[in-house]
Order: C-alpha cells, then structure tokens, then sequence
C-alpha cells in the first residue's frame, strides 16, 4: 500500500449508525446488554441498589495532583457511604460498575479503612497479570506506602507481598493454586472476583473453589468469607443466581455520550481500513484528542506500529505530530507504561492495543475508537483433541465495551470497522472460556482440590461432558490418573504434575528430564516458554535481527535454539549492551530467570536429581517428544504437514527457525490458525521416540488412519 493510498482516502468509509445521516448517540453508559445505561433502569430479577456519584469535571492532563487527592474525584467516592453499609451487611453481592467509575483500587481500600474484613486479607482477583501488577502498584502509590507491604500482587513466579500485607491483587490462577493447600481459603476474610465478565477459564473455577469456601466455612463457624463479584457489563443474572440470589448493586460511571459510526460496506481488510480510518481522524480531529485501535495481536500491532511511524513522517503541512504506541501484555512494562502518560501539546497519541484495553485497564485522553471487530481467541475441539488460537469476531458484549473506551472524559467518537447489519449477527455474548478450551489443566488442578467428581462439580457454565472426558483421558495418557474404587484419583506422578503451575505437558516434560539426564535444559527450555517472548523483533530491523540471530539458530528446532541464547546470556551475565546488541528483552530474561529458580526450587523438594545433558541435545529432544507426543506432526509425500492425533493440515509458522525446513517429523507447543493452521515452537524428534512414548495411544491412531 503507498502513502498517498492512505492520506487521500475516499471521502469516508462511514455511514451513521441510527436516522439516514444522523449518528446514533449512546448516552450513560452503553454496554454488553444493547442499551440500558449503567444507572438508567430498573434491572430484571434481582433486587437492585443504586449509588449515584456526581461526576466532576476530569482533571487537565499538564497538571494531575497526587494519587491519594485524585481518587477524590472517582465516581464511586461520592457512594462511599451508603455502599459500605450495603455491603458491610450481606456475604455475597454482584456489583457493576464501568472501566473508570474507579471500583477495582477505591472498593478494596473502602473495606480496608473500615474495618470490613479484619483481621483477614482483602484478596482481588484479575484475569490479567498486567492488571493485577499494576492495580497493586497505584493502591500502594494512593494509600502512600511501599508496594509489598500493606498493599501487594502476587502473580504466577512473582509474589511482591509479605505477612503485614491486607490488600492483595492476585491473579485468579494464583488464588486457584492457593486453594489446593487451602481449600477453605482461612487467610482471606474478602475475596473480590473482579473482570468477572471475561470468564476465563480460571475465574469459572475459582467461581466453584470460593462458593463452596463459603458455604463451608458457615457450616464449620468459622470466620465468614464476603464475597463480591465485579463486572463492568450488565448481563450479571446468572452471577446472582449462581451466588444464590446474591443482591446486585449498580454503580453509576463517568460515561459521556458516544457516536457510533458503522461501515458503509464489509470491509475485506480490516488492517487497512483501520490504518485509513487512523490517518482520516489525525487530519480532521484536533491535536489534543487521542485515537485507541482495537487489533488482535502482538505480530499484527507490531506491523501496524511501524506502518503509522512510516506514513506519519509524510503528512502534509499543518498536520499535528503523531505518537504511536503499542499496548499488548507481553510488551516490556515500562513501554507499556507510555500509553498512560499525558500526551505532549500539539501531538497526538495513537494507542494500537489488544482486547488487554477493553476492561482490564482505563486509559485517559481518548476520543476515539477505532474497531477492528476482532479478536484473537482459543478454540478447543474434544473431537479432533486440537486447541487453536484463531482471529474470530468479537461478541456484543466486547464490540460495547470497547464503544465504552471512547467516552471516559468528555463525548467520544467510535468507529466500528464493519456494517450494522453485521453487527447484529455477532454473538450477544463472549463464549466462556471454559467452554472452548482444552481443559487436561482444570481438571488436574479439581483432582488435586480433591474433588470427589469432575463431572459434577458446581460450574457456573457446565463445559460438556466431551471436554471433559477428552481432559481426562489426556491426563490419563500422561499417567496423571487412574480409577480407584469406581473414582478418578491422581496417581503419584500426577499429584506430582500439581505441584507445578505450568500445563500439564511441561510438568511431565520436567518430572520425565531426570531419566533422559537433561533436567537443567528442560528446566532452562520450559521456564522459556512460560514469560512472554525474550526475542524482540522489531518489524523496520528485520534484516538485521536475523543477522546477528543466526549464531544461536539450532537446525533442530526452536526450543534449541532458545537454549543456546540462555547459555550465551548466562557467558556475558545477562549484559544490557549485548541484549541490545541481540534483540533480546532483557527484562523477560531477568523473569525467566527466576522462574527457572522457582521450578527448580520445587524439583528439589520433589527430591529430583538434575543433572545436565551437556552437549547432547538428542537427549532434550527424547525427552520433548516423550512429553509433546499429542501434539506431534508428519511430513506428507505432497510436502504438507498432517497432525498424527486427527490428521489436521498444518504448516510451519514463519517464525519458526525451521520454516525454510521439512524435517520429517516434529513437536509442537501450539497452533495458531489465520488463514492457515500454523505450527509453533518446533522441535524436530524421531517417529520412533513418538511410539515409545505412547505405545496404545499410537497403535490406535495408526489403526483410526489406516480405516
């Protein structure tokens, strides 16, 4: 696409949404449902409390006072009272507010000032690391004190808390974990379930672990458990029926009216039409008021970056400065920390962020949104055992909650990258990621919670009774389970496998690293793949990056590959200088470093000797493929891929250091589906390996392909 494609784009991609040239505008708060304002009506069902909050004027960006003066000025401030009563009397409550009415850091603290929970911890969930990390670090800033002691965060590998700590953000796989030494959860006095909306896979669980605490907990006379369930959208009926009729309190926000705008026509790409859409905006709108572009991920924004900078340095005369910046979780923290900082005058900011912009976080000075209308999300299919991460269009509920974004501070704009008339078929809701996941890692975490039957337990969205026997026969495959007494049960390998907080192919691949002698390779290789990437490829230095790469490449395949720049980070002590040299994040290696220690630290306790393979990198490759050998695929006679559990068609991803290769075999840690189904992470490994590994599950594909 050439620069002048863009500046001079046809008159407008747009047709109002509502009357024929009339914009339709959303007042307070439009959201998941399609329509009722945050505070607007009486809600079915439940029995509904209100608190309204004025809202006051936002505050100039030049000039922001302290955190602890300028949670003053949230919405829910002006509710404080008559919440905190409400709550102070009941065990359980549903309470919605939007992103921005200031409920995740100002209600833990509310409870905290009064007593609510004492002498217990107050515990908030969040779906996301990031959140939870920087949720903690702005209560800490707000409540004055050192981040780690009164207020804390404990994500998976990192725990910055300590025994004075009564605030706690965690994520909700790290409160799941605690449940298995604890199933009664006796340190927390309040659990916040926040973002409860986006249902992941941890959070439907959590749901059921923190459900039955409760109950449990009344039963015995202990210290009750107050539980509150937060969402930022309206559809919350089921959360108050599954929490047995729990009271639902609505919390108004700050939300501004919002036009929405629809495409005249489908749009066959979506990237340039948002790139069109971007630059569109930049010419007309005045400098001061900033864009967010909804995309699906990081390879995408990345793309989309450097795309933006290019073209912005062509403008015509008068156009005001532009600043891209991308926002995605596995971006290095302090980069992300630029999409919050006020924009310079005379320039404007253009965030290009993932679905991690939707609820998760608020970010000031936006006026307008661009909406790609996808998303990149898993789907898992029991039949064929395949679990795909696949771009797929985004539900109501998100189209509404990413609207929302545009409206924080003053009226917003939103500019939806598809048709009303698509818009009305997209799905009402987000599928629960519970029912459309692989669930080997659900299920070995609710038999080490000891609970007595999988099949029943108290889901608030059963997944189907296919996914779970596929997950049970997955763990079976592994020999993390066996039938005792007409009940599933863990074997001791796999209450082994529980110990660790990683899928259960990489525990097993850690447990199994002893017998073929290359422990510390599969410890160094698996904390790899646990933090986000330690390449950086910055799209406009490819040449470059693989260049000064190709020294670490292994012809067998990605994960050695990564291990040989493990040991050459290790030769120069982890060196900022040759991090920048190499293209590595220096900051993930630190995190995987750690985690390292945190694995390692536990293969002691299991009393595990861990020895190393030295050069012997068939070894590691074994010890893959006795671990990996579900996700394994053949070379074809017509140079394809096929999957050896269900014969999918796959190729191998660009990415991967074996793309320009055919080996004849390979593992693989995923697949990712665009416009095809891409393998990644290989390692190539023997047929032979596959059936010594899994002899009974082989003899049977072999006998599934043959008819």
């Amino acid at each position: 696409m050439s620069r002048c494609d863009v500046i001079a784009a046809p008159g407008s991609l747009w047709s109002a949404a509502g009357a024929p040239g009339q914009p339709r505008r959303d007042g307070t708060g439009r959201d998941g449902t399609g329509g009722r304002g945050a505070m607007a009506q009486d809600s079915e069902g439940p029995p509904a409390k209100r608190f309204k909050a004025a809202a006051p004027g936002t505050q100039p960006q030049s000039a922001m006072p302290p955190a602890h003066v300028q949670r003053r000025s949230l919405p829910i401030s002006g509710a404080r009272g008559p919440l905190l009563a409400r709550l102070r009397r009941l065990d359980t409550a549903v309470l919605i507010g939007e992103t921005g009415s200031g409920k995740t850091t100002q209600l833990p603290q509310y409870l905290y000032e009064v007593g609510i929970g004492h002498p217990g911890i107050i515990a908030v969930t969040q779906p996301r690391r990031v959140a939870a990390v920087t949720l903690a670090a702005r209560v800490a800033e707000e409540k004055r004190t050192e981040l780690g002691r009164l207020v804390g965060y404990t994500v998976r590998f990192d725990d910055c808390s300590c025994a004075e700590t009564r605030i706690r953000f965690l994520t909700d796989g790290m409160l799941l974990r605690e449940a298995i030494g604890d199933p009664l959860l006796h340190k927390y006095s309040v659990v916040i379930l926040d973002e409860a909306h986006e249902r992941t896979i941890h959070t439907d669980v959590l749901f059921g672990v923190v459900k039955a605490a409760q109950k449990k907990r009344k039963e015995r006379g202990l210290r009750p458990l107050k539980v509150i369930v937060m969402s930022a959208t309206m559809d919350v009926d089921q959360f108050s029926q599954y929490f047995n009729g729990a009271p639902v309190i609505y919390l108004e926000g700050r939300q501004h009216p919002i036009e929405i705008f629809y495409t005249k026509e489908q749009q066959s790409d979506y990237l340039q039409a948002a790139l069109v859409s971007i630059f569109q905006i930049h010419q007309e709108a005045p400098a001061c008021q900033d864009i967010l572009v909804f995309l699906t991920g990081q390879e995408e924004i990345e793309a989309m970056t450097k795309t933006c900078r290019d073209v912005a340095q062509h403008l015509p005369e008068g156009c005001p400065r532009m600043t891209v910046l991308p926002l995605y979780a596995s971006l290095p923290h302090c980069q992300q920390l630029r999409a919050f900082k006020p924009t310079p005058e005379g320039c404007r900011k253009v965030i290009l962020s993932t679905n991690i912009a939707e609820t998760s976080i608020t970010i000031a000075g936006i006026k307008f949104v661009v909406d790609t209308g996808m998303v990149k999300a898993k789907k898992y299919s029991p039949e064929t055992g395949l679990e795909v991460l696949a771009v797929q269009q985004v539900s109501k509920a998100q189209a509404w909650q990413r609207t929302g974004r545009a409206g924080r501070q003053e009226s917003g704009i939103c500019y939806r990258l598809y048709t009303e008339e698509d818009f009305e078929k997209f799905d009402e809701m987000t599928t629960p990621e519970i029912q459309r996941c692989n669930l080997a890692s659900v299920v070995l975490q609710l038999l080490a919670l000891k609970i007595p039957n999988v099949l029943t337990f108290d889901f608030m969205s059963k997944p189907s009774p296919d996914a779970i026997q596929a997950a049970i026969d997955q763990l079976d495959l592994l020999g993390a389970v066996t039938q005792k007494e007409g009940q599933l049960v863990l074997t001791p390998l796999g209450r082994k496998m529980a110990a660790f907080p990683l899928d259960p192919k990489f525990s097993k691949a850690i447990l199994l690293s002893p017998k073929f002698h290359c422990a510390e390779e599969i410890l160094t290789i698996v904390s790899l793949l646990s933090v986000d990437s330690v390449l950086h490829n910055p799209p406009a230095q490819r040449d470059e990056v693989q260049a000064v790469r190709r020294k670490f490449i292994s012809s067998e395949g990605d994960h050695l590959t990564l291990l040989n720049v493990y040991r050459a980070y290790k030769n120069v002590s982890g060196h900022k200088g040759w991090c920048r040299e190499n293209f590595i994040n220096g900051r993930n290696m630190k995190l995987m470093a750690e985690v390292r220690a945190q694995l390692r630290d536990i293969c002691v306790k299991l009393s595990m000797p861990l020895e190393s393979s030295r050069g012997d990198t068939a070894s590691v490759r074994r010890c893959l493929a006795h671990s990996l050998f579900m996700n394994a695929a053949e070379l074809r006679p017509d140079g394809s891929y096929g999957t050896v559990d269900s014969q999918q068609v796959v190729a191998i991803h660009p990415s991967s250091v074996l793309f320009q290769c055919r080996p004849a075999c390979v593992v693989y840690n995923g697949l990712l589906r665009t416009n095809k189904c891409y393998m990644r992470d290989l390692c190539v490994v023997d047929a032979e390996w596959l059936h010594e590994a899994a002899p009974d599950y082989f003899r049977r594909k072999l006998r599934t392909a043959k008819n």
